[in-house]
């Protein structure tokens, strides 16, 4: 584990939220993959594009790391207040998100990449 993994995924989710999206460029890389349970994508243009359409907050909980996976339980609040929580896994290479996955939850997310409640930082 490194704390430069877990920073840029901070740095990340700080970005996001502040739709900083010039620093959301420079924190992934030019091939980014990303996707959820309704489809996936590549490419900053492609996150840019979905980060601008996201009306959502997205703050970082819990955080799982080993190997340049990072898992990090989220709570998800809506425009309206509404909460919801679920995971996302991040791969991070020299210090750039070269993916990210959104799954339904922990649970889901920790399967997904093998990490277990050891990997908890």
């Amino acid at each position: 584990m490194t704390t430069s993994e877990i920073a840029t995924v901070l740095a990340w989710h700080d970005a996001l939220n502040a739709r900083d999206f010039g620093t959301l460029d420079r924190l992934c890389s030019d091939d980014i993959e990303f996707g959820d349970a309704r489809g996936a994508a590549q490419g900053r243009a492609a996150l840019r594009q979905w980060a601008q359409e996201l009306g959502e907050t997205v703050t970082a909980g819990q955080m799982f790391v080993h190997d340049g996976v990072v898992v990090v339980e989220q709570t998800i609040a809506d425009s309206d207040g509404e909460t919801d929580t679920s995971a996302s896994a991040f791969r991070v290479v020299r210090d750039h998100v070269t993916s990210v996955f959104h799954h339904r939850d922990l649970a889901a997310a920790l399967a997904a990449t093998d990490l277990t409640e050891s990997d908890l930082v």
